[in-house]
């Protein structure tokens, strides 16, 4: 009997007004799997991680999270069920610490006096060790958000996004803004979450970043899914030729 996927998407619809982002997109995601997600501009890829990451609500279709149906009414529902999502623009607030950016929205807090405060002490611990495990060279958590590098940026967004043990991490993009330094360390982190049994949808325009690292690819075009490849039995042309529509 074949596993239950992690992750199903069923029949995914989405406009805005007149423009249908998505037209009954599918998508699979199986347990410690790397997926590439690909497309031209407007293909539909970002809507569709926003989608399962709880940002957008689909307008028909339906999500599965291991078999059991799910709704998604805000991105602290997707959360709840071990699905993080890594933004293209990293959504980093520059007047934030670098531990207040890692633990946005999910603050701890401790008693003090009857009073419920920030425990400032196991933001720092905790987003030091999540910076560390990226092996980037960041001073002190302690430090503002703003100033940062285009791959400190990234290192923050990305502690952001496992710190908290997911599931399923997207990636939208994670190496757009990166230097051949930053990317080769994404794309090792990307088989470091694999080896811990974390799924990874990748959205990438680099194909060579993709081919690198993920087992399967999905190709959108124009709101549809168009394909779908085993990464080792495809080619860069096969999957351009269907991004453009030369199948």
């Amino acid at each position: 009997m074949a596993e239950v996927p992690l992750v199903e998407m069923r029949g995914i619809s989405k406009s805005f007004g007149a423009i249908e982002a998505l037209q009954r997109v599918d998508l699979e995601l199986n347990h410690g799997e790397v997926l590439g997600l690909v497309g031209d501009n407007a293909a539909g890829k970002s809507t569709l991680m926003k989608i399962l990451s709880g940002v957008y609500a689909p307008d028909e279709g339906e999500i599965f999270i291991q078999g059991q149906r799910v709704e998604f009414a805000s991105p602290a529902d997707s959360r709840r069920l071990g699905i993080e999502m890594i933004y293209q623009d990293l959504a980093i607030v520059p007047n934030l610490s670098i531990a207040g950016n890692i633990f946005l929205g999910r603050e701890p807090v401790k008693s003090f006096l009857g009073i419920k405060i920030l425990d400032k002490r196991k933001m720092i611990e905790g987003s030091r060790q999540a910076i560390e495990r990226l092996d980037v060279n960041i001073r002190s958590t302690k430090l503002s958000s703003a100033g940062l590098s285009g791959g400190q940026q990234q290192a923050v967004a990305v502690g952001r996004a496992i710190f908290f043990n997911p599931r399923v991490v997207i990636m939208d993009e994670p190496t757009a803004a990166l230097s051949v330094k930053g990317i080769k360390k994404v794309l090792e982190l990307v088989g470091e979450l694999k080896e811990r049994d974390i799924s990874i949808i990748l959205i990438s325009h680099r194909l060579p970043n993709i081919f690198a690292v993920t087992d399967r690819v999905i190709i959108l075009r124009t709101g549809r899914r168009v394909g779908e490849r085993i990464t080792k039995d495809t080619t860069p042309q096969e999957i351009i030729d269907l991004m453009v529509g030369m199948d």
